[in-house]
């Protein structure tokens, strides 16, 4: 199966990039510009796809993003701290963004005669984030087979949408993702702040699924307090 990942730099994407190559023909992968605060993210993008020898098709969205108000990743407003889960992290809700963007990719796929895109959208996203649940993505193939209907038929890979973050971590160390070369920080600084919803997800899963976190943190202990009242299992 020709396969596309979207591919934005981070754990999640870049684990997928790798388990993909390991078991589909990975075609390349495609990361957008929507005037995002971490758009350092992009490069991290850009060193898998070298990495893994495969075109890194960048998509310019800025003109749409800056219509995308109220989120804490594109508008001048704080990034929150604190878990995931927490009711303040929908302020980092960007309207629409996964079917814009995965819209977009089916265009590109379908016009390089690929057989799938692959979003690395997971269950820990389900609480925040609509267009990362599984209705979702059902409901986005169902559109795309009429989309495209007599012309092409890609499929919306999703393997992750059911599965934990620390699960995602296992996966990607069995493919020899290269941790250390993802970014998770919505807060875009030097190196990751360890306090923002991402920061604290990403410890988390690291340390459920016992692999060793090679991201060097601002804070590396705030993930410990900000996750006390929630419990997760190792994997």
């Amino acid at each position: 199966m020709k396969t596309f990942v979207v591919c934005s730099g981070g754990l999640d994407s870049v684990a997928l990039a790798y388990k993909t190559a390991a078991e589909t023909d990975l075609l390349g992968l495609i990361s957008f510009d929507y005037g995002q605060r971490h758009r350092k993210e992009l490069d991290y993008a850009a060193r898998a796809a070298e990495r893994l020898a495969v075109p890194h098709h960048v998509i310019d969205i800025r003109p749409i993003g800056i219509h995308l108000t109220g989120s804490a990743l594109t508008d001048d407003v704080d990034v929150p701290d604190g878990h995931y889960a927490e009711e303040i992290m929908k302020i980092t809700v960007v309207p629409n963004r996964n079917a814009i963007m995965l819209t977009i990719a089916f265009g590109l796929a379908a016009a390089k005669g690929a057989d799938a895109v692959a979003i690395a959208v997971h269950g820990g996203d389900h609480f925040i984030y609509p267009d990362c649940r599984p209705g979702f993505v059902d409901s986005f193939q169902v559109m795309q087979d009429h989309a495209l209907e007599g012309y092409a038929n890609v499929r919306l890979l999703a393997p992750f949408v059911a599965i934990s973050k620390a699960e995602i971590v296992a996966e990607g160390a069995r493919h020899a993702t290269p941790f250390a070369e993802t970014w998770s920080c919505y807060k875009g600084g030097e190196q990751h702040c360890g306090r923002c919803g991402t920061c604290v997800e990403r410890q988390e899963a690291f340390h459920l699924a016992g692999v060793a976190d090679p991201t060097a943190y601002e804070d590396p202990d705030f993930w410990r307090h900000a996750t006390g009242g929630f419990k997760a299992e190792a994997v």
